[in-house]
């Protein structure tokens, strides 16, 4: 039996249309669809097949409608005999992994995320913060010229070797944008994000998504998740819980989470959901990884047979 690694994508990987091959090849997985349109009381399967995209990229659409593509794949592996030895997500990414753990139901997770996203969305006026990605510069730098800024930016995602996100107050990411580029970066990117997010801008928001988190009672997961927030993998309710919280506003070390995954003897990754952003940072950290992206029927079924074939 192989043993295989799931990670699942978060927020910016979304696209219209995605899921609809799997409700083409299997008109099951419509009821999915029809599941989620009426817990969230609007229709979140017209927004994720039909756009606009605009529409979709809202953080309150995106981070369920991922939620909901990376669990029908997940069902869809399960169905085909194939379960995964260990857990990741990148940011959102680790609620598809906790639904995938048991620590979560489905309808429990959907809710949560749009919940999440609101209060992500809410935080911090609309435009006034931003995020940016930094090529070619090292963390230590990094955080050595942030800390000379006259505005909070902080380091929210460390991605893979030379791929460093910051978070923070718009105006002062431009500022980053000029000292960081003087400092060696190749190039400093403006995302095309809403919010600050995995910045201490997050920190009112965290607050509140506490009180809600609260009311949820969380199971021990089935299979281990790597967390976040310490790259270190958990089974414990009562600290993932407790991570999901720190998560809002705290940097996705998902560098050391590949790293680590790496390390645990599996024979292959695979990126469960839309996209293939999780794909490309597994091969920046090394290029002889095997490591699959199910986004679609078609590759779902490329996956399947390697894993049914030989050794």
């Amino acid at each position: 039996m192989k043993k295989v690694g799931f990670i699942f994508p978060g927020q910016g990987s979304q696209r219209v249309g995605m899921g609809q091959s799997f409700i083409d090849s299997n008109s099951n997985n419509q009821q999915l669809f029809q599941q989620a349109d009426d817990l969230l009381g609007f229709s979140l399967s017209e927004i994720m097949l039909e756009g606009p995209e605009e529409k979709l990229t809202k953080t309150s659409y995106a981070q369920p409608a991922l939620l909901l593509v990376s669990t029908l794949i997940y069902r869809e592996l399960l169905d085909a005999g194939i379960r995964p030895t260990v857990l990741a997500g990148h940011s959102l990414g680790e609620y598809s992994a906790l639904v995938a753990a048991g620590v979560l139901s489905f309808e429990e997770a959907l809710i949560l995320v749009h919940q999440r996203g609101k209060l992500m969305e809410e935080a911090y006026p609309d435009g006034d913060g931003g995020m940016a990605a930094v090529l070619g510069l090292d963390q230590a730098t990094i955080e050595s010229k942030l800390s000379t800024l006259s505005e909070l930016v902080d380091i929210a995602n460390l991605n893979c070797p030379g791929q460093i996100v910051i978070s923070g107050e718009k105006s002062g990411i431009e500022q980053a944008i000029n000292s960081l580029k003087e400092a060696g970066a190749k190039r400093v990117i403006p995302l095309n994000v809403s919010g600050p997010f995995h910045s201490r801008l997050m920190k009112p928001a965290a607050e509140r998504f506490e009180q809600i988190l609260e009311n949820l009672e969380f199971s021990e997961a089935s299979t281990a998740i790597y967390s976040n927030v310490t790259a270190e993998k958990t089974t414990n309710a009562a600290q993932l819980k407790e991570l999901l919280v720190k998560q809002l506003y705290s940097p996705v070390k998902f560098h050391e989470i590949i790293e680590q995954l790496l390390n645990d003897d599996l024979d292959a990754l695979v990126e469960v959901g839309s996209g293939k952003v999780l794909t490309g940072l597994v091969k920046k950290v090394s290029r002889r990884a095997t490591v699959f992206s199910v986004q679609d029927d078609s590759s779902l079924q490329t996956f399947i047979d390697w894993y049914q074939g030989g050794e």
